[in-house]
């Protein structure tokens, strides 16, 4: 059974989480099964072509109406009794144990502690004070996992579950009826196997912590979406985040040259021609610069230098207007996320085929200014 992610509804304005599987239902017309998507919400609610809820499923599946499994397929020849032990194989997935599963989504997806986190809890707590109690309370927890998901609930594809099984089994007893006696000489080595484990989890973050020592300590600040924007009558005097457009026009020197936005001296530069280059200098607005670069024909290297030019202009535009500079810095952190009609490798698109380099550039280009606030004699 495999959940697939992420899903949602609206209710209210606000989103409900959920996954979604592939289910067998039965056909109202014949005894024919067909694929259903069945969808399952964090509110509880399950949806599989009507909706219903837990309860609702519990009796699609004790009517057959809805299979976990495919209920013609042709049966397996019939196998000689394996040892439960020495098994590799999990418990066949059964209507009651589906249940199980999908009630236990529905914690995960609400933020609840799942049944494998609440076994990985008792292990703890067995560990920290090994008393009967504990293990009996972990015992319970185990036993609270569905069956078919049981063999892998530490995650270890060579032991499987067995350290985890013999502490559930008491001492003078077979795991799993047919497996090695329980001793406390084996219940300490399933002890140990866990104290291990502990150690190479405290080593692995202790390395982690080494690897990733620059990362933030603390979450970062929303992303800042830089609207295309249009003023009719002119643009404000009071500079905003719309400064941030590579249109705004703002006198810039750059490669022996004043541009008049960003935009002019990046299509300026774009082109083989002289004359073309001078055009676009003196158009009049931002905009008109990039219609004529666009029909004009373009330097050869250009596809090789574009992003150097773009990461230049950027640069020299907020070094040389420090109340633009303002403006970018108190963006913070945050992910600059710049829209509007250009071309996708310059603009955030919400398909994601977007590679949003004005905005990648616009964050270099505010740590570098930041830089030069923190360290007023970095060159």
């Amino acid at each position: 059974m495999s959940w697939r992610r992420p899903t949602y509804r609206t209710v209210d304005g606000e989103r409900i989480d959920g996954a979604w599987c592939h289910v067998w239902r039965r056909s109202e017309w014949s005894e024919e099964y067909f694929v259903e998507d069945l969808v399952v919400f964090a509110d509880g609610a399950v949806r599989c072509r009507e909706r219903t809820d837990l309860a609702g499923l519990e009796k699609l599946l004790a009517s057959g109406r809805i299979s976990a499994t495919r209920p013609d397929a042709p049966a397996r020849p019939a196998e000689p009794p394996k040892s439960k032990w020495a098994s590799r194989d999990s418990e066949p997935l059964t209507p009651d144990g589906f249940l199980l599963e999908v009630a236990d989504l529905i914690e995960e997806l609400s933020g609840r502690p799942t049944v494998v986190r609440r076994c990985h809890d008792a292990i703890e707590r067995y560990q920290q004070e090994p008393t009967e109690p504990h293990r009996l309370a972990l015992r319970d927890a185990y036993l609270a996992v569905p069956p078919h998901l049981r063999i892998y609930v530490l995650g270890d594809m060579d032991r499987q579950d067995r350290p985890l099984r013999i502490l559930t089994t008491g001492i003078g007893e077979a795991v799993d009826g047919d497996g090695p006696v329980v001793t406390p000489e084996l219940r300490q080595e399933a002890l140990d196997y866990f104290r291990r484990g502990d150690e190479g989890v405290r080593r692995e973050e202790e390395q982690r912590a080494v690897r990733y020592a620059d990362d933030p300590a603390g979450a970062g600040r929303p992303a800042v979406v830089s609207h295309q924007v249009v003023y009719p009558r002119g643009w404000p005097e009071e500079p905003d985040l719309f400064v941030l457009r590579n249109d705004y026009p703002v006198e810039i020197a750059f490669a022996g040259e004043t541009y008049a936005s960003v935009l002019h001296g990046y299509w300026s530069l774009s082109v083989a021609d002289a004359t073309d280059s001078r055009r676009i200098r003196e158009a009049p607005s931002g905009r008109e610069a990039h219609d004529l670069g666009g029909r004009a024909t373009r330097r050869a290297d250009w596809p090789e230098v574009r992003l150097a030019v773009m990461a230049g202009l950027l640069r020299a535009k907020f070094t040389q207007h420090p109340e633009l500079a303002e403006v970018l810095l108190s963006t913070g952190d945050a992910r600059l996320s710049y829209t509007g009609s250009e071309s996708p490798y310059w603009r955030d698109v919400p398909d994601n085929r977007g590679r949003n380099w004005i905005g990648r550039l616009l964050e270099l280009t505010r740590s570098e200014l930041a830089w030069q606030v923190s360290w007023p004699t970095a060159e």
